[in-house]
């Protein structure tokens, strides 16, 4: 792995984590501004699945290439690089509104570049971590990580109902332009080793199936990944259809579907809590993700058998607890075992899951709540989890290769067949030897 200044760790992630803080408040106020605008302006649904389409769909695409540009350039410049640029486009996009130009197609173009950029800086930020934290307290940076993400989950909303009814849109978007300057400001301050490729890139579509080939063959990271996918499109359903089941069986009270999401953020913002106190303590990381999926399929089926409002809500809440406890080591065990110059395309992938997995489970699951109680969909949900996690650990693969990573790294190698489905990736397959540069990050 690349050579962390262990000296100024802390301060390097310090910094880090403080200014992707920052950052994420403006991005989640915009978020979140821009759907209240749209639907106070147009109460469209169309409108509204528009405004998805271009502020996700860019996303997922565009990770394809994040990940590989992540791995070819110095990730620290691509982060700035980005958040600069999607400054700049909300900036253009608040100017053209203050000039009266109001269309939503310019709306919807600056959703897009911003989607666009995000695709590109997501993977470099997990693939930087290691780059700035010893191995031993990647699960506390990533569990701190994933706290702060549930925090801004709780206190964007608020605030930016705040900015948006005080002031306007516009505002929102300036908020969101001083944010993100903020954010590579503090970034700049940090000291990231630049990665060295021992030998040259081809293509980028060359280093692009390079990346596929690396997941298809090493087989704990395969299955990794497809244990997430799992879960992000099994839970996807559970999480945008709970406020319908609010709604239909406990009543429309705003307060109720408010209560709602704020117990599942409680429930993700604990877990993350949990992951960066006691995490770097736990050894046996694939297991807790198997318990922590197993748990899961048992609180979703669960959510459909509750009578009462709040057992609902406290389902809910352990849900948000076992998802933190399934992305946070899921995210580690990426970053500990991957090649340093491989890991911006094997993120790439994973935020290509997290882009298409959840919003294709509502495609899935929504038609059929219009068919159905939700209720009976919650159950089938978590049947489905615990069922199809069961058939992947029935396949002789998939078991010894995720047992592979709870093995001591020596014990892992003996173990491990060149050759097997489950092993290792072959010498042409391997990612070519990495090297870290002198820190220039200051």
């Amino acid at each position: 792995m690349s050579d962390v200044d262990t000296a100024h760790w802390k301060r390097n992630v310090g910094l880090f984590l403080a200014g992707q803080t920052i950052s994420l408040f403006g991005s989640m106020v915009v978020m979140y501004a821009v759907m209240w605008h749209l639907t106070i302006e147009t109460r469209s649904g169309s409108v509204l699945m528009l405004s998805i389409v271009f502020g996700m769909l860019p996303q997922a695409f565009v990770s394809i290439f994040g990940g590989v540009w992540a791995d070819r350039h110095h990730r620290k410049f691509l982060i700035m690089g980005s958040d600069t640029v999607i400054a700049l486009a909300t900036l253009g996009l608040a100017l053209l509104m203050l000039s009266g130009v109001d269309s939503l197609w310019v709306i919807y173009a600056a959703l897009a570049v911003r989607s666009v950029f995000a695709g590109i800086q997501t993977p470099a930020v997990s693939a930087m971590i290691p780059q700035i934290a010893p191995a031993d307290q990647l699960m506390r940076v990533n569990g701190m990580f994933q706290t702060i993400q549930s925090a801004m989950m709780l206190l964007a909303p608020a605030l930016a109902a705040v900015i948006y009814a005080s002031f306007d849109i516009v505002t929102v978007f300036f908020v969101d332009v001083v944010t993100a300057l903020l954010g590579v400001g503090m970034l700049a301050l940090v000291a990231v080793p630049r990665l060295v490729r021992s030998t040259e890139p081809v293509s980028y579509f060359g280093d692009l199936a390079a990346g596929v080939r690396y997941i298809g063959s090493n087989g704990p990271i395969k299955w990794l990944v497809s244990l997430f996918a799992l879960v992000m499109f099994l839970v996807g359903a559970p999480s945008f259809l709970t406020p319908l089941m609010v709604t239909r069986t406990f009543g429309e009270e705003v307060w109720k579907l408010t209560a709602n999401e704020l117990f599942w953020g409680a429930g993700m913002l604990l877990g993350g809590i949990v992951m960066a106190t006691v995490g770097p303590k736990i050894k046996r990381r694939v297991r807790l993700m198997v318990g922590s999926v197993i748990t899961t399929g048992v609180l979703v089926a669960g959510l459909g058998l509750s009578t009462n409002m709040w057992v609902f809500f406290a389902l809910g809440l352990l849900i948000g607890i076992t998802f933190a406890t399934l992305n946070t080591p899921a995210f580690t065990i990426i970053q500990e075992r991957v090649e340093p110059e491989m890991q911006g395309r094997v993120f790439g992938f994973v935020g290509i899951v997290m882009s298409v997995a959840m919003p294709l489970s509502m495609v899935v699951f929504g038609p059929l709540a219009d068919r159905f109680s939700v209720e009976s969909l919650l159950i089938l949900a978590g049947v489905l989890l615990v069922g199809v996690l069961a058939a992947i650990l029935a396949v002789p693969g998939a078991r010894r290769s995720l047992a592979q990573v709870d093995a001591a790294p020596e014990q892992a190698a003996d173990e491990a067949e060149p050759n097997e489905p489950g092993g290792p990736a072959g010498p042409s397959e391997q990612a070519e030897p990495a090297r870290t540069a002198g820190a220039d990050g200051r």
